[in-house]
């Protein structure tokens, strides 16, 4: 009776001023220790709603929501249900715009599945929300990767919300992530039925979502268009063309592109340059690289850690560790830290050059900096200890993945049945294989390879034909790699049939003899005095090269 006593002196209170001034007692009297009930809260917001003071009650609703105001005398939830009851609200104006507050606090709190249970109760009462409320819904579904619901919301509110281009931009956006293009380009047709335009960011969206599937020549189409219809691309548009160019294969498109780009007055962006970047490192002008490296910061353009990371690939991949290693100082000096891939690079960098002692202490630099170990990091050190012949190192190795949790993958397998074989370890290999089917990895065709290989450096030719025709019965068709190892396995036992026999079947799958194939076999045929056979495969062998 005395929380009803006190809740009533309260709203006899606020009753009395505008309804800010209410919602600024309201809050004071919570800094006072006041508990309030269901009736305070939906007076206030009554209040708030009346007055059309939305923000205001949205606000309220996020404290409630957040508890960042609470009360034993309501939960979330029984305030919400409360508040949705039709003897809450004199009028369905009213009443909407308090399902809208309640959706939108919801939205912002990064609850899209209450959010959308507010909303089809809303829906069911038939009532209307307003256009940034349905968009506010339809984003947050999005972002949360809740597609379907988000479709759902989408086909429920046509015909009843008025729909505007964010509508559409936002289910563009949606079908691009889902990689459903067909259904994008669906809605822009829906958009322009509806007699409103399209604007850039859903182009840009469009493109960049054909690029990432690979189909430039749509990209290419819509960025035409959207000259005709006097849309003007931005750095985003032009960075996701140049960058679907470039992982095509298309470079000269691609640069053409950013000339066009610069003459057209557009300033590339970070995503610009580090696109452009890692198009040079992957062709190794590394002094191409270097000058737009240089030309960021000339510009301005603030550098973070993919920039890095890809220059830092770009020096490994040439083997100019030295330089990686002044990089990551230079960087460090710069207020960026490294990250894993950054830690991955140089360590994978300094075991291709055989600096086994620099990786393990970088190793240790990586991990005292807080940094976790990933598998990538593991198998980068395990394949460099296995070269080295040092067993030990990789056990100890295996031992650290398994007490953090990191489980082996066909990687991991494949990096030891191949240091087992070098070293003659045949037995061993078969073993670890083995133990790879019983735990349910199945071998895929990189082991198969190195078991062949293996066996046919023994001479054990019996064996690898058995695994190379189990690979057929597993469904795994043997590369080009297995079929030289096999050709010249037979080569070396004199057995120019069989040889002769691979060398055909591997141009009827459309694979290509290596030269050392060809010219072993041709060996063997004369060395049998197949005179004719050996003619033959010379004039095919010739043919195949033309």
């Amino acid at each position: 009776m005395k929380g009803t006593h006190s809740v009533l002196v309260l709203m006899a209170k606020m009753v009395k001023f505008p309804p800010l001034k209410s919602l600024s007692l309201f809050y004071r009297s919570t800094h006072q220790g006041f508990q309030h009930t269901h009736q305070s809260v939906s007076f206030i917001l009554l209040q708030l709603l009346s007055s059309n003071s939305l923000p205001s009650a949205q606000s309220l609703l996020l404290n409630i929501l957040s508890n960042r105001l609470s009360s034993p005398f309501f939960t979330v939830s029984s305030l919400t249900h409360h508040l949705t009851q039709p003897h809450f609200s004199p009028n369905p104006t009213t009443l909407a715009l308090l399902y809208e507050s309640v959706i939108n606090a919801h939205v912002k709190s990064h609850l899209p599945e209450q959010a959308l249970f507010f909303f089809n109760q809303m829906i069911d009462k038939g009532l209307v929300p307003g256009t940034n409320t349905f968009n506010n819904l339809l984003s947050s579904l999005i972002k949360s990767k809740h597609f379907v619901k988000s479709w759902f919301v989408y086909n429920l509110g046509k015909g009843r919300v008025k729909l505007d281009a964010y509508s559409f931009g936002i289910m563009i956006k949606g079908c691009c992530q889902l990689g459903d293009l067909e259904r994008g380009f669906e809605l822009l047709v829906q958009l322009e039925e509806m007699g409103l335009c399209a604007n850039v960011v859903m182009y840009t969206t469009l493109i960049d979502g054909c690029c990432k599937s690979g189909d430039t020549d749509k990209a290419k189409f819509l960025f035409d268009k959207m000259g005709e219809l006097g849309l003007v691309p931005n750095q985003y548009t032009y960075t996701a063309l140049i960058d679907g160019f470039f992982k095509k294969g298309h470079r000269k498109d691609g640069f053409q592109l950013y000339q066009k780009m610069k003459i057209c007055g557009v300033t590339p962006n970070l995503y610009t340059y580090n696109c452009l970047i890692n198009e040079y490192c992957n062709e190794g002008q590394m002094y191409k690289a270097y000058e737009l490296f240089d030309e960021m910061r000339d510009k301005g353009v603030a550098m973070n850690v993919v920039t890095y990371n890809t220059m830092l690939c770009g020096l490994c991949r040439g083997k100019r560790v030295a330089e990686a290693e002044k990089l990551i100082i230079r960087m460090k000096k710069a207020g960026i830290a490294p990250n894993l891939i950054t830690f991955n690079t140089l360590i994978d960098g300094l075991a291709n050059l055989g600096m086994i002692d620099k990786a393990s202490n970088l190793f240790e630099e990586m991990k005292s900096s807080g940094q976790s170990p990933s598998l990538v990091t593991y198998n980068i050190l395990i394949e460099c200890h296995s070269k080295a012949g040092d067993f030990v190192a990789v056990v100890d190795l295996v031992r650290q993945m398994e007490e953090r949790g990191i489980s082996p993958s066909k990687v991991t397998y494949t990096i030891l049945i191949n240091a087992y074989v070098r070293c003659g370890h045949m037995k061993k290999a078969f073993q670890l294989y083995h133990f790879m089917e019983n735990v349910g990895m199945a071998p895929d065709v990189y082991i198969y390879g190195v078991l062949v290989h293996g066996l046919c450096m023994e001479g054990n030719m019996k064996e690898a034909s058995t695994l190379f025709q189990l690979m057929g019965q597993m469904q795994i068709e043997p590369n080009g790699v297995i079929y030289d190892t096999m050709i010249h396995g037979y080569c070396k036992q004199g057995s120019s049939y069989r040889a002769l026999r691979l060398i055909d079947e591997m141009v009827k799958k459309g694979l290509v003899p290596s030269d050392a194939s060809y010219n072993s076999t041709i060996g063997i045929l004369h060395k049998d005095g197949k005179w004719q056979a050996a003619d033959d495969l010379l004039r095919k062998m010739r043919e195949a090269r033309i």
